[in-house]
C-alpha cells in the first residue's frame, strides 16, 4: 500500500542538502560557539551563515534574526516580550479569533497580567477586515499581532495593509508567518512588519527550532534570562546544529521555483474534486488568497475523519473533531460561520515538494470509490 503524504502544513520532511548540511556538526565541530578558542570560532562561523540564511530569504539583516526553539517560542517571546517592555507605553493588543494557539494562549496569559486584547473576527472566506483593525485601535494600542497565513485554510491576511494603519499610529506590527515562509514570498519590508515568526519544521528543517525577525529599535524583555546569547533576547548556548538545518532551509526555500508547480497541483486537485463531485463539496478559505500548497474543502453532510480512516494510506488533516458521537468544528470553521452539515466533512490536503500527481489521483478514486 503506498502511503500519501499530504500533511505538510503540519510538518515537513527534512530536505536531504539539510540533512547534509548538519552532517559536520555531528561529527567535528562541537565546541561552544561563544568560546574564543579553535573549537569555538569555527562554530560561530556556522552559526554566522545559518543567521545570514534566514536573513536573506526574510530580506532583513542577520542582527535581526533571533534563533528559538521553534514557532511557539518565536511567538511568545514577540508577544510577552513585546508587551512587559513595553506596557509603560499601554496595554492594549489587537489580533484575530483565528490566529494559532501560540498567539492566542499568550494573549490570554497577557490579559491576566493587566493586557487587553481585542480579538477581531474573519469574513466568510477567513480574512480579516483592515477597517475592523483600524477601528479597535486606542490610545493604549502598543502591538497588533495577525498571522499571514492560516494554517487550516490557507487564507492569506491583508498584512501589509495593516501594517500601513499601525504606521500611522505607532504602533508596532507582529505575524505569525510559520505557515508562509518558503511557501510565498515574506519581506519585512514590504510587509511593514516589526516582528515576525518562522517555523522550522514547516520549510523542510529539523523540528525543534525556529527563529524571530526582531527589526532594528524594538525593544523586548527576554523570556530566557542568563548570559547574553541572541542579542541579550534568549539566554541558553545557541543550538547550532538545528539553526544551520534551518539556514540550509532558508536557503533551498530563496531558490524554490517549484511554488507554480504545488499552485498547479493543488488548483487539479480541487477542479477534479469538484468536476466529480459538484455540490457534495465545498472550498473552504479564500479562492485565490491563499497558499498555493493548501485545499481545505468540505464533504458537505460527511464526517471529514470517516473518511480518512477509510483511506488508511493517506495522512491529512480534519477540520473537526469527533467527541462521543458529536460534531465539533474548529475554531477557524467557527469563526467563518461555516454551517456544521459543511464543516463538519471539512479535510486539509496540504501539499509539498514530494506530492506527485499520481499521488492526488490515488486519493480522487478512493475518495470516488467511498463516496
Amino acid at each position: 500500500m503506498q502511503k500519501i503524504y499530504l500533511d505538510y502544513n503540519a510538518s515537513t520532511p527534512l530536505a536531504p542538502e539539510v540533512v547534509d548540511a548538519m552532517q559536520p556538526l555531528l561529527d567535528d565541530f562541537y565546541g561552544n560557539p561563544s568560546a574564543l578558542h579553535w573549537a569555538g570560532k569555527p562554530v560561530k562561523e556556522f552559526l554566522h551563515k545559518a543567521r545570514e540564511q534566514v536573513a536573506e530569504l526574510i530580506a532583513c539583516s542577520p542582527r535581526e534574526i533571533i534563533f528559538t526553539s521553534g514557532g511557539s517560542e518565536a511567538n511568545n517571546l514577540a508577544l510577552k516580550g513585546f508587551y512587559f517592555k513595553n506596557q509603560h507605553k499601554g496595554n492594549h493588543i489587537i489580533t484575530s479569533k483565528i490566529e494559532h494557539p501560540a498567539i492566542l494562549n499568550p494573549c490570554k496569559f497577557l490579559e491576566k497580567v493587566g493586557a487587553q486584547v481585542t480579538y477581531v473576527g474573519v469574513d466568510q472566506y477567513g480574512r480579516v477586515s483592515t477597517e475592523e483593525i483600524e477601528k479597535a485601535i486606542t490610545k493604549d494600542t502598543i502591538l497588533i499581532t495577525i498571522m499571514h497565513s492560516n494554517n487550516e485554510t490557507g487564507t492569506l491576511q491583508p498584512i501589509k495593509e495593516i501594517g500601513e494603519i499601525a504606521e500611522r499610529y505607532g504602533i508596532a506590527v507582529h505575524t505569525d508567518a510559520s505557515q508562509s515562509v518558503g511557501k510565498v514570498q515574506v519581506e519585512v519590508n514590504e510587509l511593514k512588519v516589526d516582528m515576525l515568526s518562522i517555523a522550522g519544521h514547516k520549510l523542510y528543517a529539523p523540528k525543534g527550532v525556529g527563529a524571530l525577525f526582531v527589526r532594528d529599535g524594538v525593544e523586548l524583555e527576554p523570556l530566557i534570562h542568563g548570559a547574553g546569547h541572541e542579542n541579550g533576547l534568549r539566554a541558553g548556548t545557541e543550538n547550532t546544529l538545528l539553526a544551520v538545518g534551518l539556514g540550509k532551509a532558508c536557503e533551498i526555500a530563496g531558490h524554490q521555483v517549484d511554488n507554480n508547480k504545488l499552485k498547479d497541483l493543488t488548483e487539479y486537485f480541487w477542479k477534479q474534486l469538484k468536476d466529480e463531485f459538484g455540490d457534495q463539496v465545498v472550498l473552504n478559505g479564500h479562492p485565490e488568497e491563499r497558499l498555493p500548497n493548501t485545499l481545505n474543502v468540505s464533504f458537505v453532510r460527511r464526517i471529514g475523519q470517516d473518511l480518512i480512516d477509510k483511506i488508511p494510506q493517506l495522512a491529512a488533516s480534519t477540520g473537526s473533531a469527533c467527541h462521543a458521537g458529536s460534531i465539533e468544528l474548529s475554531p477557524v470553521l467557527k469563526e467563518m460561520k461555516v454551517p456544521e452539515e459543511v464543516g463538519m466533512g471539512a479535510i486539509r490536503f496540504s501539499l509539498g515538494r514530494n506530492t506527485t500527481k499520481d499521488e492526488i489521483d490515488i486519493v480522487l478514486k478512493e475518495l470516488k470509490e467511498i463516496l
